[in-house]
């Protein structure tokens, strides 16, 4: 393999084309780096930090990196993995996320790379906000409790579905979801179960009705095989959608 459009990633050395990030050339060589906000349909954003690695020296995030020649990076070191642990701990208590009583656990992302990074407990305090459950819409409810700002539904509505139903308001701890319709509600908004942004959410903020524990706990995606080799639920839900279709 010529060095001339390769990085080391732990050591082991990584194709990648012009344009890629490092996470788009890691993803592609099978090589897993933790993640929840990006998607590789969508504009790379950098929201979650979770994808965070060490490139020759100063932490970046994966998933807005661009790849380059002569990049070492560091993607499971002791430290590397500590500082993501406590960005996973962090979301945890961020939000109202509780693990056993969660339609979405066993398919949840955010849970599933909390294991992979050996997070099974949180170390913070949690702030139990108190937010809103929006079942409003016939077919699918919100609820921003789960909500991590991941902004990929944002981005789905945005770049995807070309229907701007979702944005996020408000700064610091204050920021939060927020649906483009008058009453704020997305039973009024343009929004369809058939949406890309109905699909992919890597927590259970964004959830089919009619549907609730379908699938037994037990036999979900993760319950199976780790995060690290099946890898975002959102493709995995878009293929099972496609599946329904041709039933």
């Amino acid at each position: 393999m010529s060095d001339k459009n390769t990085f080391l990633l732990d050591g082991v050395a990584i194709a990648f084309n012009a344009g890629d990030t490092v996470m788009d050339a890691a993803l592609r060589a099978g090589a897993y780096i933790p993640h929840l906000c990006h998607n590789p349909e969508f504009t790379p954003h950098g929201s979650c930090r979770v994808c965070i690695v060490d490139v020759n020296g100063r932490r970046r995030s994966a998933c807005t990196q661009p790849a380059a020649t002569g990049l070492n990076v560091d993607n499971s070191s002791d430290d590397i993995v500590a500082e993501r642990r406590s960005l996973l701990q962090m979301l945890f208590v961020e939000g109202n996320h509780v693990c056993p009583g969660c339609e979405k656990s066993g398919a949840c992302q955010l849970q599933a790379v909390a294991y992979h990074a050996g997070m099974l407990s949180p170390r913070f305090t949690h702030f139990f906000p108190q937010r809103a459950v929006d079942a409003s819409h016939p077919d699918t409810a919100i609820d921003f409790n789960r909500c991590i700002l991941c902004e990929l539904c944002v981005r789905a509505s945005n770049e995807i579905d070309n229907k701007q139903v979702f944005t996020i308001s408000g700064r610091g701890i204050g920021s939060h979801l927020v649906i483009n319709s008058p009453s704020g509600k997305l039973g009024d908004s343009n929004f369809a179960a058939t949406d890309k942004a109905a699909h992919v959410c890597p927590v259970g903020a964004i959830l089919p009705k009619h549907r609730g524990y379908d699938q037994p706990i037990g036999e979900r995606l993760y319950d199976k095989q780790p995060v690290s080799i099946v890898g975002d639920v959102a493709a995995h839900e878009n293929d099972a959608q496609g599946d329904d279709h041709d039933r």
